[in-house]
């Protein structure tokens, strides 16, 4: 079995894990290379896939539904458009904040329903102008929305996730690398398995810090507002860029504890993109450490 396994993250529902394999391999191998660690053969990276498992058998070729903002739904989905909205304003001098929008504030409940689509659209709007969004879909923006909610609400789907995942760890596997939603699927599997011979975890573009909508809905749950540490890992390294608003929160020690050790990197204009995190030096290092 693979000594490095590669979990992925949202919007990758239209690959497969040989096709990305094909991508994740040669940029983790760059980063570790960059470090001066001892590079992983190709065979020695696996990765584990589940963005299939949003689709109904058979039908992963078709076209997304025609959602627009009427199909983000209360609740999870739309707190987590607002927080994206917060924070692509804070990192992004051309998106204004929802207090601008005449949005009444983040998140009005009480409002009408024709109102809260109003903020929807307006958040939409503000993401696709963003740096960030700028060349994502409608119709892409609120299925990774629905990415999110339906794997943390969804017991069914969240263990399959989490499967495929135990699918590739083997007595060889050392390291998990884990992208954006992705950090949420390994860190709850590391903790359903302390048996794992894992002793490496790396977050990157991790949304596991944020509170409300990620954060407290973790299994198992933080305790006394601190999470619990994953399984059997002995060193944990979150690498996040200050400019990639899905990873909210870059510091996870806050949230975690002081074994978290929090490294800032800058990806240029893809923020979020998987391999530009992962041939990132500071992600070599923390991935070639645990392979010396």
């Amino acid at each position: 079995m693979a000594k490095v396994v590669v979990v992925h993250g949202i919007g990758q529902q239209f690959l497969g894990p040989a096709q990305m394999h094909r991508e994740v391999a040669p940029a983790l191998r760059d980063g570790v290379r960059l470090a001066d660690g001892p590079t992983p053969a190709a065979e020695d990276i696996a990765c584990a896939f589940y963005g299939d498992l949003y689709f109904e058998k058979g039908t992963r070729s078709a076209d997304l539904p025609p959602w627009d903002e009427t199909d983000v739904e209360d609740g999870l989905e739309m707190e987590l458009l607002m927080a994206w909205w917060e924070q692509a304003a804070l990192v992004d001098p051309a998106v204004l904040p929802p207090e601008q929008e005449g949005t009444r504030g983040l998140l009005g409940f009480g409002v009408a329903q024709m109102l809260r689509f109003e903020l929807v659209r307006s958040a939409l709007d503000a993401l696709a102008g963003s740096r960030f969004f700028g060349k994502v879909s409608d119709r892409s923006l609120i299925f990774t929305l629905k990415q999110v909610r339906r794997y943390l609400t969804e017991p069914e789907l969240r263990l399959a996730a989490q499967a495929r995942v135990a699918d590739e760890i083997g007595d060889d596997t050392r390291v998990l690398v884990a992208h954006s939603l992705g950090s949420v699927v390994a860190y709850e599997a590391l903790c359903a398995h302390p048996e794992w011979p894992v002793t490496d975890f790396v977050t990157l573009g991790s949304p596991l810090g944020l509170q409300g909508i990620v954060f407290d809905r973790l299994l198992p749950g933080p305790v006394d507002g601190v999470g619990g540490w994953p399984g059997p890992v002995r060193r944990w390294t979150n690498v996040a860029d200050p400019g990639d608003i899905v990873a909210v929160v870059n510091e996870l020690a806050t949230r975690f504890g002081d074994g978290v050790r929090d490294e800032r990197i800058t990806n240029g204009t893809r923020m979020h993109d998987l391999t530009r995190y992962l041939s990132a030096p500071k992600t070599g290092a923390a991935i070639g450490l645990p392979l010396r």
